[in-house]
């Protein structure tokens, strides 16, 4: 029973905690309600053509830059097809209601940019620079991992962005820009603290990656942790919490059958967890902290294809904002066009945030049964993005729609509340609360996911290693991880 542990879900988090616990010589069960592990990072097939879910790129994956030193410890980079982006000097193309402007690869070449676009704020882009270069630096090492470096950090990482850039004095279309990091992160940049958009900007400087077109990175990370004797069990999700006195016991799957551990750690939505202990075993303060915890937004998406005979692949992503006078994004659509596992067709993706009031109608229902009317509502929307998306990129032709997703289905599949597709909100007004999540005061039961730090793979692996330092200890932790990192 020593090291016996029992993971509650197998995303990107409960997948890279077990890979890690594994390796240093736990014994690890990962449970997982759907019939496939992965959650947002499973990507799905129709008529043919595989569909990414919630990886559409990755930042830092270079020879050792931070993602790529995390991959290879976990032994899984040979086994994922990459191909990296920002050959023809572009990553993102932004595109507002007056102007564009392209993110590139490298500080450097991001600050000559700016100071292009933004001719006459010389003196703003100095002061963005200054912030934004000891954030290069400080990611391209794991060192905050070390027990005395975890929290260090200085005031004024934990300010808003926002609030800085207002303070340097940017044009509504500088700031515009300089939004769009924290949109990535789903917190809105007048509560987004400058440490996080200033490392989720800084990780796709160093260097950005897609999927190869037919990449099932889900299998990647599952097979690697059966390879190191962990066991996964898929199509019996969890059900309750077993505790005695503040203490773990154990788990109880939908089937009734129960898994005696005395460590367990929920890579799923805390307030998912929260709802699986007794209530007598929770402290209350604990659970009013986790209850009024507020979530992100949410997406509604779309995968089509077009006649790869009449088109080009886009090698870069498509930004669409919309921004008011004071440089706020009020609106953002997510374009990517790109090589599918078709030959004759390229795959057509469309990302946008997933306004709750369009699907309250079909709030009580459960997937698979909400419905002919569901269907329109979705394949109705996704006319309306493609036909809009034509605006930028021109007549799309034999465009044919693929599939949707939308809060809802975001929420059943990875039991996110609201179906929030970056799990809780880190803004400047939760950073205690969010910080403190693995004091859950029952003794055994621990957090991981994107909960824990950051959302996308980076902040997800990042968060398992996180934790594995409370469950191991700084020593152990130092000796058996950091020091190979």
């Amino acid at each position: 029973m020593k090291h016996r542990v029992i993971i509650i879900g197998a995303g990107a988090g409960g997948l890279s905690m077990a890979i890690i616990l594994a390796k240093c010589g736990f014994s690890v069960r990962v449970i997982e309600k759907n019939r496939f592990p992965g959650g947002m990072m499973r990507s799905y097939i129709r008529k043919g053509i595989t569909c990414h879910t919630g990886i559409h790129y990755l930042g830092a994956l270079a020879k050792g830059q931070i993602l790529r030193r995390f991959f290879d410890w976990l032994g899984i980079t040979a086994d994922i097809s990459l191909e990296r982006m920002g050959k023809k000097g572009i990553i993102d193309r932004y595109i507002f209601n007056d102007f564009l402007f392209d993110l590139p690869e490298g500080a450097d070449a991001y600050e000559s940019n700016l100071r292009s676009v933004f001719p006459r704020e010389q003196k703003q882009i100095d002061g963005i620079m200054a912030m934004l270069k000891p954030a290069v630096e400080k990611i391209s090492s794991p060192d905050f991992l070390f027990a005395e470096h975890r929290y260090a950090a200085s005031p004024e990482d934990f300010r808003p962005v926002g609030e800085i850039l207002d303070e340097l004095g940017c044009s509504p279309g500088l700031k515009a820009v300089l939004s769009v990091p924290s949109c990535w992160i789903g917190v809105p940049p007048d509560q987004c603290p400058a440490f996080y958009h200033n490392t989720a900007l800084a990780s796709y400087l160093l260097s950005s990656w897609r999927l190869k077109e037919n990449m099932q990175m889900a299998d990647v990370f599952a097979n690697r942790l059966i390879s190191l004797g962990g066991e996964l069990i898929c199509g019996d999700g969890a059900a309750a919490i077993l505790a005695e006195n503040r203490e773990v016991k154990g788990l109880r799957l939908l089937s009734g059958r129960e898994l005696a551990a005395p460590l367990l750690i929920g890579a799923v939505h805390p307030k998912v967890i929260l709802s699986m202990l007794p209530a007598k075993e929770v402290r209350p303060l604990y659970r009013k902290r986790i209850s009024r915890l507020k979530d992100t937004h949410s997406i509604f998406a779309l995968h089509a294809t077009v006649d790869a005979s009449r088109h080009d692949e886009i090698p870069y992503n498509i930004f669409k904002m919309d921004s008011c006078e004071k440089g706020e994004i009020s609106d953002l659509k997510y374009y990517q066009l790109r090589k599918s596992s078709v030959p004759d067709k390229l795959l057509f993706s469309i990302l946008t945030s997933g306004r709750p009031e369009h699907w309250q109608k079909w709030e009580k229902t459960q997937s698979g049964r909400r419905g002919k009317d569901y269907t329109e509502a979705k394949e109705k929307m996704a006319k309306q993005l493609i036909a809009e998306s034509e605006s930028i990129l021109g007549p799309l032709y034999d465009c044919r729609l693929l599939d949707t997703y939308t809060p809802l289905s975001i929420r059943d599949r990875v039991s996110s509340p609201g179906g929030a597709a970056y799990g809780i909100m880190r803004s400047c007004d939760q950073l205690l609360a969010a910080s403190m999540l693995n004091r859950t005061a029952v003794k055994g039961l621990f957090l991981a996911g994107q909960n824990v730090m950051a959302p996308g793979i980076l902040g997800t692996v990042m968060g398992s290693f996180h934790t594995a330092g409370y469950i191991m200890g700084a020593e152990r932790f130092r000796k058996e991880i950091a020091e190979d990192l």
